[in-house]
């Protein structure tokens, strides 16, 4: 992931120093493992865990003469320790190495998501709840349907930040397994026990079984949990750039002093972060597509997943992360406008209360093919000639037959609409958050 779009404890993760220093760490629980077990004397395991280090600058130069970057890696670590480097890799496959501190990564990455989930998430929260009573219309096709409130809005959202929460959690436990089980995971030439004690030292989990390489349908399972997670992230962007629509202005991007909107119409307030939110989701989806292809290989394994995880899971994981921010720091600045909200709510005289008159009509005794044609010709008159809707069945005498005028306008109180909302935000409040 470029730059631009990669926070720094992220780009820290993935840096290539942070990669040789999780196969180090591996090695070197290897080693001990080893040496546990009785094979490498303690007096070589004590020189190895005090000598050994990596040269990132060694081990790129190692790779151009070797082509081979676990063997450029072992090469230099064995340089730095001397006579006892012999014990470095021992019994191992590169895979052995890279895999088990690829789970590392990928561990430590998760926990950043989700760090970054529970801030949105709580925020989230925090202004559904504080949102609860503001009115607005509901849409649906885009189009007015019935009333319903901001806070319910954002509790929907809410509860779908929790379900990527709980994905992303059990993707964490499935990517943080470990492997040290040789070139066709046959244990040929380690004992099982060193990868008992190489799991448990990391906080690993020991694979079932494995090939030379542990299985990438882990991998895919994480990226669908990522995918998914943009998605939601992408639908609520999608939600707010309708909203901060000129024409619906219901909420507004925070906008920082000194921000321009355009560089050629000063009045411009664009929703840039939301658009570049639902663009980032639309990379984070094609990484999947990628990882699930990465599951199938030839035999114990082939190189063929290789290049490409090295591009999609830190790219997937810093772009998701950055996301996560972005929807934090625009939740957080959001300006709410619950006037305009109530004035859209009574477009058209309140034509969002049509289904409330219609089962009114049919309660007071008309059949529903009648009440039906009398809301809906009132509906299309105010729509297209620009009248009121209330006023119109006000003045339609057929309604005036069956309905009093109390009954009537108790049909246009948005409180009848939101009376059983009470549940929701009991659910919601009980939602466990971080700093919420």
């Amino acid at each position: 992931m470029i730059p631009r779009y990669t926070l720094p404890e992220m780009a820290e993760l993935w840096s290539e120093e942070a990669r040789l220093r999780r196969w180090l760490e591996v090695e070197l629980a290897v080693v001990d493992a080893w040496a546990a077990l009785g094979v490498v004397p303690e007096d070589d395991a004590r020189e190895i865990r005090e000598r050994a280090s990596v040269d990132p600058g060694r081990v790129a130069e190692l790779e151009r003469e070797t082509r081979h970057d676990v063997a450029a890696f072992v090469r230099c670590v064995a340089e730095s320790v001397g006579p006892a480097g012999r014990w470095v890799h021992h019994g191992l496959t590169s895979s052995d190495v890279v895999d088990t501190a690829l789970a590392l990564q990928l561990r430590d990455a998760v926990d950043l998501l989700i760090g970054g989930l529970e801030r949105l998430l709580a925020t989230v929260r925090r202004l559904a709840l504080a949102h609860r009573d503001t009115l607005m219309v509901g849409r649906t096709h885009g189009v007015h349907a019935e009333p319903t409130t901001f806070g319910h809005k954002l509790a929907v959202f809410a509860f779908e930040l929790d379900r990527d929460r709980e994905r992303l959690r059990r993707a964490r436990e499935v990517v943080s397994v470990g492997k040290v089980s040789g070139a066709v995971g046959t244990y040929a030439h380690v004992d099982p026990r060193v990868e008992e004690l190489v799991c448990a030292r990391l906080g690993l989990r020991p694979a079932e079984a494995s090939s030379q390489i542990l299985q990438r349908d882990r991998h895919a399972e994480l990226l669908a949990a990522c995918a998914i997670t943009a998605s939601t992230l992408d639908r609520l962007a999608t939600e707010l750039r309708h909203l901060a629509r000129t024409e619906v202005r219901e909420v507004q991007e925070p906008f920082a002093p000194g921000q321009k909107g355009s560089s050629a119409m000063p009045h411009k307030r664009n929703p840039v972060r939301c658009e570049r939110i639902s663009g980032l989701a639309r990379l984070v989806r094609s990484h999947l597509q990628a990882a699930l292809e990465d599951m199938v290989l030839w035999h114990e394994r082939d190189i063929s997943h290789s290049s490409v995880e090295r591009v999609i899971l830190p790219d997937a994981t810093a772009a998701l992360a950055f996301m996560l921010r972005e929807a934090a720091e625009v939740l957080e600045g959001l300006v709410v406008f619950p006037a305009r909200m109530r004035a859209n709510l009574e477009a058209g005289g309140g034509l969002a209360y049509s289904q409330a008159v219609l089962l009114a009509l049919v309660e007071a005794g008309l059949p529903r093919e009648e009440a039906y044609g009398i809301v809906q010709a009132a509906a299309a008159r105010a729509c297209d000639e620009g009248a009121s809707f209330r006023e119109l069945l006000e003045g339609d005498a057929r309604v005036r037959a069956v309905l009093p005028p109390e009954r009537l306008a108790d049909c246009f109180d948005p409180g009848r609409f939101l009376r059983n909302l009470g549940p929701v935000f009991e659910r919601l409040e009980k939602l466990p958050v971080e700093g919420g």
